[in-house]
């Protein structure tokens, strides 16, 4: 088995630090779209309804400043040459998709804290309240959620590629690639 150049220690963490959040922000925010707040209120009450707005407001903004720290990282380190037995499809494929992630997790956090605010409501992060950018404007707010919503969707579908490939590389090709971002073992089967 190919035993290729890994991630930084800091750049592993990062991703794996990131995708735990985006996980727990991605299942928040379908509950949130599944229930609505008076939903959420009647069926688990006000105190678990502020939680989870709260938490999925906190974990959007973790991930923008994680993943602008990402982004200089990425600048600061580089990263890896591409293994040599990935194809000219699966190395375009995995910039591709990597690029998006990048955009997508940045714009969906950025999205949803305008719309937060364009909502008139707290943009909330742990307890302190952040500043809202936007006057209040419903309309705009609705526009913004929708936005906020659609991408959640293709991130969906980003994650589905990538946890795939990821599977295929680990399972299947057995090239390394995957080992090059795991927090243990150098390349470990």
């Amino acid at each position: 088995m190919i035993r290729p150049e890994r991630y930084t220690l800091i750049q592993r963490l990062l991703h794996w630090v990131i995708a735990v959040l985006v996980l727990a922000s991605l299942a928040a925010g379908a509950m949130l779209y599944a229930f609505g707040f008076v939903g959420l209120r009647d069926t688990f009450g006000m105190g678990v309804t502020n939680t989870i707005y709260t938490a999925h407001k906190t974990s959007g903004v973790l991930i923008l400043g994680l993943m602008l720290v990402r982004v200089a990282v990425r600048y600061k380190l580089g990263v890896p040459a591409p293994v040599p037995t990935l194809t000219g499809f699966e190395r375009i494929a995995s910039a591709t998709v990597h690029r998006l992630f990048y955009v997508g997790l940045i714009g969906m956090a950025v999205l949803g804290w305008l719309a937060t605010a364009a909502g008139g409501f707290p943009v909330e992060f742990f307890s302190a309240r952040l500043p809202g950018i936007l006057p209040k404007n419903e309309a705009l707010s609705a526009t913004l959620f929708l936005m906020h919503g659609l991408v959640a969707i293709a991130l969906l579908g980003l994650i589905a590629l990538h946890v795939g490939a990821a599977m295929m590389h680990w399972k299947v090709k057995r090239d390394g690639v995957m080992q090059r971002m795991m927090l243990w073992g150098a390349g470990r089967e």
